[in-house]
């Protein structure tokens, strides 16, 4: 995978603090990300649009912005003995607000909103720092809200996972959260606060 640096200019200042929000590297240690299904919706390269930064709220070479409620997804990614993986590559995709992917295998006809980029990716910096600005998950039939991620080291795939809201009823009726254990959802779970630009979510991942 391209180990090229993203767009971080409308996140400047969303990794600044990270560092006192995250918890201690022993507990992150004792608590593995747990893996979780890729999905039928992972887009393949000539799928995406040209435009695959951490920003997936505003495509290149369009005016609007996506619709959905904009957050910020923030995070540190480490190993096993918690020290901090840099130049990772950590990529999402989700459905745009009206529960549409980027991806023709999604045939429902229902529009896609073409001002969200639906997948994207970030390259962590030297603190193994990642963050996103995307839209708050929506409901995909037979789903609760959630977002795909995926982390590489080098071209090595480490990790496949999902990302669900803390707190969402819809978790309960879901097959694949209720697999989890009660430690293993809140280590993928998006529980939001007020952040400078808005709601904002810290998801560590050990790897």
């Amino acid at each position: 995978m391209p180990q090229r640096k993203s767009r971080r200019t409308l996140l400047a200042g969303a990794t600044t603090a990270i560092g006192s929000l995250l918890l201690p590297r022993t507990v992150m240690a004792a608590e593995m990300t747990p893996r979780a299904a890729e999905g039928p919706f992972y887009p393949t390269r000539s799928m995406r649009v040209q435009d695959t930064d951490n920003d997936l709220v505003k495509v290149a070479g369009l005016v609007r912005e996506a619709g959905g409620e904009i957050i910020t997804l923030k995070g540190q990614i480490t190993n096993r003995k918690g020290a901090p993986l840099a130049g990772a590559r950590i990529e999402i995709w989700q459905c745009d607000v009206n529960g549409k992917y980027l991806h023709p295998g999604d045939d429902r006809s229902v529009p896609y909103d073409k001002g969200f980029q639906g997948f994207g990716h970030d390259i962590t910096d030297d603190a193994g720092n990642y963050a996103f600005r995307t839209i708050k998950p929506t409901r995909y039939p037979g789903r609760t809200p959630h977002i795909h991620v995926k982390v590489f080291v080098g071209r090595r795939e480490v990790l496949t996972t999902q990302f669900y809201v803390d707190g969402e009823p819809d978790n309960a009726r879901d097959g694949l959260f209720r697999r989890m254990s009660k430690a293993e959802a809140k280590a993928v779970s998006m529980a939001f606060t007020k952040g400078p630009k808005g709601p904002e979510a810290v998801v560590n991942v050990v790897v």
